[in-house]
């Protein structure tokens, strides 16, 4: 790594791209005072329980996708992080239902500008093209997730969801009803965390 590369959640960032990921640490505080987009008292630990967790994200992402889309977008974490990591600027969707989260999300991709595309709909309401990559964080069980991929993921994608400390459980429940490929990543920010690769995710019949 050349003395002007960082890396963040084993990403190698530019100087540029670190100045863009502390920008949006400031808008991510700025407007949680508001609306709480995370946890008011996770914000003085913002860049490792957020910043970092979500650039793991697409570090596990394989590398030649073309479109993405994330669920629950909420604060934009990871999505916002990915578009500010990925130095070819592909395309992302954002699906987000409250008004006032998807009017940050709007503002973040002015202020940053992000090749995202935000669509303010419930997951269940939404109609977009499928993806290579999917993710959600912090949203819903696995096994609900795995429902999710079949509707918005393309056959050979990969879907990228981060679990906490009970992800075993959540594996062993989601096998019931799909079959998947699953690579288990321990998570750089908490040990007891997993970040899940999954793919040839299918419903059993």
């Amino acid at each position: 790594m050349s003395s002007d590369m960082m890396s963040v959640g084993g990403v190698d960032v530019s100087r540029e791209t670190m100045d863009k990921l502390e920008q949006l640490c400031a808008l991510i505080t700025k407007w949680t005072k508001a609306i709480n987009l995370i946890a008011p008292n996770s914000v003085p630990d913002l860049w490792d329980r957020h910043i970092v967790d979500s650039a793991q994200v697409f570090h596990c992402a394989p590398d030649d996708w073309t479109c993405w889309t994330d669920l629950g977008s909420g604060g934009g974490l990871p999505a916002l992080v990915v578009a500010i990591l990925d130095q070819q600027k592909r395309p992302m969707t954002l699906i987000e239902s409250d008004k006032r989260k998807c009017l940050f999300l709007t503002t973040a991709r002015r202020e940053l500008g992000l090749n995202i595309k935000i669509v303010n709909k419930r997951i269940t309401d939404a109609d977009v093209a499928k993806a290579d990559v999917l993710s959600a964080r912090a949203l819903a069980p696995l096994s609900d997730l795995l429902g999710y991929a079949d509707k918005f993921l393309r056959p050979e994608g990969t879907a990228i969801f981060p679990k906490g400390a009970r992800y075993q459980e959540e594996l062993d429940q989601a096998a019931q009803a799909w079959h998947f490929d699953v690579k288990a990543h321990t998570s750089q920010t908490n040990p007891d965390s997993r970040v899940f690769e999954l793919s040839r995710i299918i419903r059993r019949e």
